[in-house]
């Protein structure tokens, strides 16, 4: 598959691909909309406590993911491409404005095509190091960015 980030290398990216059954525009508010993100993005019992989002090139998203022990852990980042319905390539290598990041861990991608009735969803993290992308890998990548799928498919079905 080549993605507007260019071929994955398996050394520095990880890939997750699903096929799921709601339309693409449902899967787009669902990544637009910080309200939204609140009710999937993290596998529970972790909760996203407060988001925002300035959708635009530049524009900063911005979350506080908590443990269950009560935990915070803020996320910031910056868009870097947007293409409604179709990609939204975002990073915490830049901060809102393109302000370089402290400490820069990947890139992401989300790609999304209709497939009948449903979405083609490809999710992509890119890493500047293989270092980097064993550790995300550790984290829980797969299990993690999959059960967060369940619950965004879950949570729009929901409010359908």
């Amino acid at each position: 598959m080549m993605l507007p980030l260019g071929k994955p290398d398996p050394t520095l990216d990880l890939v997750l691909e699903r096929e799921i059954d709601v339309p693409v525009e449902w899967v787009w508010q669902a990544w637009t909309d910080p309200e939204s993100i609140k009710h999937w993005f993290v596998p529970k019992p972790w909760t996203v406590t407060e988001c925002e989002i300035d959708l635009r090139v530049g524009g900063g998203f911005r979350s506080v993911m908590r443990s269950p022990e009560g935990q915070e852990f803020p996320n910031l980042g910056c868009y870097l491409e947007i293409v409604p319905m179709k990609r939204l390539i975002f990073t915490d290598t830049l901060l809102p404005g393109f302000r370089p990041a402290p400490k820069p861990f990947f890139t992401a991608g989300l790609f999304l095509e209709p497939n009948g009735k449903g979405t083609r969803y490809t999710a992509i993290a890119v890493h500047g190091d293989a270092a980097s992308r064993k550790t995300h890998e550790d984290m829980g990548f797969y299990d993690g960015w999959s059960t967060v799928v369940d619950q965004m498919v879950a949570h729009i079905k929901a409010t359908h």
